[in-house]
């Protein structure tokens, strides 16, 4: 199996680096070509001057930030792979679209899967992501060692579009943690109360989860970070108000949610974990 990877952001590379520690990666490529060379100067493999030497490969894995960017690299890699080859496309983009480059590929006899993953740059570095996979059984099957070589949870969710609709879902719940937990800290804050075990004794029970753990010790000291940006989890918001859309249905978390992203963003904190959040919800409090 040769494996080739497009996108070293923050998630992308150690993505990258866990393929290339699995001895599965091959060539990388990534639209800042310097970022690329950076890459193989600390896991040494190939880097693609150009889009076209991914011809060689029979499984790439696609890391982008938006729908057009995963349709223009679908064009692109159509024109390039050999048939039966197989597109692993890990960002978070419509359900739509992800058919539509599925679609794309069909005429090529190439097979899309998506497979939007969820646990932040930790779980990234750390090859425990959870996976979830949009695809026919045939391909999924084919690249498991791919994807175990990336994350921890691999499910497959349905049909192409189905690991898109899932992400939708998590970056939906992820919201209105987000607002849960710094609103109840901030909360506690202002009562004066021992922070660090507010911290330990809400996580102990029925208010226990991953964010409160891993970023309620951080947020209290003003720290945030990164795992997640402001403005890139804005971007999945307004995909999750896209596709219940189609239901005529609204979602009050998300809607508030982008409201508080749009004046972080707007204040310069778009580049920020989403815990800094926990800056609104602070001020709330000041008398």
């Amino acid at each position: 199996m040769r494996v080739g990877l497009i996108g070293l952001g923050a998630m992308g590379w150690p993505m990258a680096a866990n393929l290339y520690k699995n001895n599965l990666l091959a060539l990388v490529n990534n639209r800042s070509h310097e970022k690329a060379m950076a890459f193989s100067s600390e896991f040494p493999c190939q880097v693609s001057e150009d889009l076209s030497e991914f011809a060689e490969c029979n499984v790439v894995v696609t890391c982008v930030s938006a729908d057009e960017d995963v349709l223009a690299l679908v064009d692109t890699l159509k024109t390039l792979l050999k048939p039966d080859s197989i597109i692993i496309d890990c960002s978070t983009i419509k359900s739509v679209t992800a058919k539509t480059a599925a679609s794309r590929l069909d005429e090529k006899q190439l097979h899309f899967i998506d497979a939007p993953v969820t646990g932040g740059t930790e779980g990234a570095k750390a090859a425990t992501l959870g996976i979830m996979v949009g695809a026919e059984e045939e391909p999924f099957h084919r690249v498991i060692p791919v994807l175990q070589a990336m994350g921890k949870t691999i499910e497959h969710m349905g049909p192409v579009g189905s690991g898109q609709a899932t992400k939708a879902a998590n970056q939906i719940a992820c919201a209105g943690i987000n607002q849960a937990v710094t609103e109840a800290l901030a909360f506690a804050q202002a009562h004066d109360l021992p922070m660090a075990k507010v911290i330990q004794v809400l996580n102990s029970g029925a208010a226990g989860n991953w964010f409160l753990e891993k970023r309620g010790p951080t947020m209290i000291n003003d720290e945030f970070p990164l795992g997640f940006k402001v403005s890139l989890h804005a971007k999945d918001l307004k995909i999750c108000q896209d596709m219940a859309a189609q239901f005529d249905a609204r979602l009050p978390t998300v809607e508030m949610t982008l409201i508080h992203y749009d004046r972080l963003m707007n204040q310069e904190d778009g580049d920020k974990d989403i815990s800094a959040l926990f800056q609104l919800k602070r001020d709330l409090f000041k008398r």
